[in-house]
């Protein structure tokens, strides 16, 4: 890429509209990877999240008062889902009620061995946030 500056710009800025917007965290994370050496295709997926959240700009978190103090945890990961290294992502979301109050994807720091290690990994990241 000819301008790796304007790259990692509207990348860094991308990082904001994560915090209200965590359907694109994953494609975020994925796009930080190349922060150091940026190609065309990469600036393709950003330009793809872009045009993404102008088309969902109405798209937001709606809070609602919750009768109880009940808090919850859904994990989730995919086994070696890079195909670089082989990694996977694990990632969770947790909340009080209904409504989200934190969340989480990232690859994971080792290789895993199989599927149901990766997914274990994922939990305890979840159990953590939760206590």
């Amino acid at each position: 890429m000819d301008n790796p500056t304007l790259y990692r710009s509207v990348v860094g800025g991308l990082q904001y509209a994560t915090l209200t917007r965590p359907d694109i965290s994953f494609f975020f994370n994925k796009v930080c990877q190349f922060m150091h050496r940026p190609r065309i295709e990469h600036w393709t997926a950003v330009k793809r999240i872009l045009r993404y959240l102008k088309s969902t700009i109405d798209h937001g978190f709606y809070l609602q008062r919750q009768p109880t103090l009940q808090l919850s945890a859904y994990s989730n990961a995919d086994w070696a889902g890079c195909p670089d290294d082989r990694k996977s992502t694990g990632g969770f979301a947790t909340y009080h009620g209904t409504n989200l109050i934190s969340w989480s994807s990232r690859k994971q720091a080792t290789v895993t061995r199989s599927s149901i290690e990766s997914e274990y990994r994922a939990i305890a990241n979840a159990a953590a946030e939760l206590t």
